[in-house]
């Protein structure tokens, strides 16, 4: 499931990693947010929204590893990030979507805000499709349900396609083995 997953949310134009360890994940992540050039300023820092990958993590040292990166999120610090951090509930295999509960509204913010959004995603919540999605997270179960396919995209404006006009210009997908049921 895994590989049908990559292969089509690598053709909508994301991009997924694939880790074992919460640790790999997290040196995966902070080498990516310095090579996107997260630093402490307006337009250059990260966001990361509340989460359990961050359940014991000392988030004053994960800031002095990456300087610029941020906990306190709100519509101006997710407006002003290049960068937003969030773990996603569910991955749908048949069309290389993520999907989350996002009634959270820092959620919502540091995945629609910022230029670049970078989801952490546990392995063992890949599904099949669509179907076995409502199937595990009906939509009566959330008070805002997000599912998101791919960088924002349109093609609204005389059918040129135009990415990042309603959304991130890029999404990566950090797929994390060890996030599983036992979290």
């Amino acid at each position: 499931m895994f590989r049908l997953f990559t292969t089509r949310a690598e053709a909508v134009g994301t991009e997924v990693h694939r880790v074992g360890t919460r640790a790999e994940a997290l040196d995966l992540l902070t080498d990516r947010l310095k090579q996107e050039g997260v630093a402490d300023g307006p337009g250059t820092w990260a966001v990361w929204a509340g989460c359990p990958f961050l359940d014991g993590l000392d988030r004053q040292e994960l800031s002095a590893r990456v300087p610029g990166l941020r906990f306190d999120v709100s519509r101006e610090s997710a407006a002003g990030a290049l960068v937003g951090i969030s773990q996603l509930d569910w991955g749908i295999a048949e069309t290389g979507s993520i999907a989350q509960d996002a009634t959270s509204v820092d959620a919502r913010l540091v995945s629609t805000l910022p230029t670049t959004h970078i989801a952490l995603l546990p392995s063992d919540r890949l599904v099949p499709d669509l179907r076995a999605f409502l199937a595990v997270q009906g939509p009566s179960d959330a008070n805002y349900l997000s599912v998101i396919t791919g960088p924002s995209r349109t093609a609204d404006i005389e059918r040129v396609l135009t990415i990042g006009v309603h959304g991130p210009e890029r999404l990566v997908v950090i797929v994390v083995d060890e996030l599983g049921e036992a979290q």
